[in-house]
């Protein structure tokens, strides 16, 4: 943690979690169109090492530390989250048409368990909205991804339609496009997990995506929820419809060994509680693919040691969200040089491949 941030962190705290993060995203958007500053900024966090360096899927990442959806909810803080050295950044949830999502409080911090729990519901300004923000956008030397999800109002047997209208939208304007079937903050949505249910959307989505010129990969985002036998049944229908990515995990509706008040606020858990789940989930998954296609670790990454635990587990790039909250902006910079010592001390020449060595020991 920066100097600066551990100055300003206390008064951020004292604010609603939510209010601080729209100051947060106000200062993100002034000081990505501030002449100078961005150059400034870039120097002080954008640290590289080609070490560090990613290829999925035809796309290249400078490093693999990326912010999670959530985050950046309209695409319009992708130009600010550059300049803090982030090598991709993943927007969403996006829904078709607007929605404001849950009544405010939504968004609690947990400081004791170094967590968030969040209800939000997919507020989202809509796929139009989105568009015309990732046009905009400044910054092409950064990957950048959409998440995408239906609206709360649709009924789950017309959720594919919700799916192909963002997609068809979204995608060509996008490095690639993340599924998510597996927030807990809309009704009946983890039903998707449902293989019937997830293979009918995959294939509409998979069969679009081959009629684009330049078709874009598909991640899905999971649950930690599932049991064994869910996990590997949604593995198996992302594996026979082709996607990209796996991207585990989602939030939690658990609640073990929390210490906060706040631990009985329903929403979604994320934060240091998720750290040796996700990593146990993201094991999981490169068990039964080998790796192929490739898992997006994001839960409970604060430190340089958990995301280079999490790329052990399987994990061939990670996502922060949580850990910015608590870290502050340094954070990228600062998991990048952890991660580079780490991978030089184990002899490794690449990040990639370091990626499931605990699975296949």
């Amino acid at each position: 943690m920066t100097l600066f941030y551990s100055l300003i962190r206390p008064l951020l705290f004292r604010l609603d979690a939510e209010r601080a993060h729209d100051l947060t995203a106000k200062a993100l958007r002034v000081t990505s169109r501030a002449p100078l500053l961005p150059r400034l900024i870039r120097a002080l966090y954008a640290w590289e090492d080609p070490i560090l360096a990613v290829d999925w899927s035809g796309l290249h990442f400078a490093n693999p530390v990326g912010v999670a959806a959530g985050f950046d909810k309209c695409a319009d803080l992708v130009d600010g989250l550059a300049v803090l050295g982030f090598g991709h950044i993943e927007a969403g949830t996006v829904t078709p048409r607007p929605q404001p999502g849950n009544p405010r409080p939504r968004l609690f911090r947990l400081p004791e368990d170094a967590a968030l729990i969040n209800r939000l519901g997919f507020n989202s300004p809509g796929m139009v909205a989105v568009a015309r923000a990732l046009r905009a956008r400044r910054s092409r030397d950064v990957i950048v991804g959409v998440n995408i999800g239906k609206n709360r109002d649709t009924p789950l047997e017309r959720a594919v339609e919700d799916y192909v209208a963002t997609f068809v939208a979204l995608a060509p304007l996008a490095d690639y496009v993340a599924v998510n079937i597996s927030s807990p903050n809309t009704p009946g949505l983890r039903r998707l997990h449902e293989r019937a249910a997830l293979e009918t959307l995959l294939r509409e989505l998979t069969r679009l995506n081959r009629a684009l010129p330049h078709p874009r990969p598909i991640a899905l985002k999971v649950s930690p929820d599932e049991t064994p036998d869910q996990l590997e049944a949604v593995v198996r229908a992302g594996c026979d419809a082709g996607i990209a990515a796996f991207i585990a995990t989602n939030t939690t509706l658990a609640r073990d060994g929390l210490h906060s008040r706040l631990a009985i606020e329903t929403g979604g858990l994320s934060g240091r509680p998720l750290t040796q789940h996700t990593r146990q989930v993201i094991g999981a998954i490169y068990r039964m693919t080998h790796g192929t296609p490739p898992v997006i670790g994001v839960g409970g990454i604060v430190t340089a040691e958990d995301a280079y635990q999490h790329i052990r587990a399987g994990a061939r790039l990670i996502q922060i969200y949580t850990g910015m909250v608590y870290a502050g902006p340094a954070i990228a910079r600062d998991i990048k040089q952890g991660l580079a010592r780490r991978l030089r001390r184990d002899g490794f020449t690449s990040l990639e491949e370091a990626v499931g060595v605990m699975v296949a020991a």
